[in-house]
């Protein structure tokens, strides 16, 4: 049987994994998190297969290079599991180094898998961006 206390802290070791693959653009096991036929849907894209995923967002080309430094700070995970799947929201804000550039909400889907939790979907919703942001724009909802 599954024990949800240890389920909430494998999906929030995914959260994390996630981030700081991120932030350190190591995109292929960024797109590791998610299972086979994972969807990460973020403003103007979206893509299924962690393949697909690591396409997209290598897409943008070469980042902004003033950007030096960057740190995704997720808060608040409110994570439900049902058995073999689960769905979790959190806030985050991202940090570079000119200071607070977006921030949003992200709408997790997960699914249990042989290798652990891994997203089945990942809607990233950004609420603001700085005008200076050293991100490429993205529509805030």
């Amino acid at each position: 049987m599954a024990d949800p206390a240890s389920d909430r802290d494998a999906i929030r070791h995914l959260l994390a994994t996630y981030t700081y693959n991120g932030d350190r653009g190591l995109i292929a096991e960024l797109a590791a998190c998610f299972a086979a036929d994972g969807v990460l849907e973020f403003p103007g894209t979206k893509a299924k297969g962690p393949e697909a995923i690591a396409a997209a967002l290598s897409a943008g080309g070469t980042a902004d290079p003033r950007r030096t430094f960057v740190r995704h700070h997720t808060t608040n995970p409110l994570i439900d599991v049902n058995g073999d799947t689960a769905t979790a929201r959190s806030y985050f804000s991202v940090w570079s180094n000119h200071g607070p550039d977006h921030a949003g909400t992200y709408s997790d889907q997960l699914v249990r898998s042989a290798d652990g939790w891994r997203f089945a979907h990942r809607l990233v919703r950004i609420d603001w961006q700085t005008d200076t942001s050293l991100f490429r724009r993205m529509a805030t909802r």
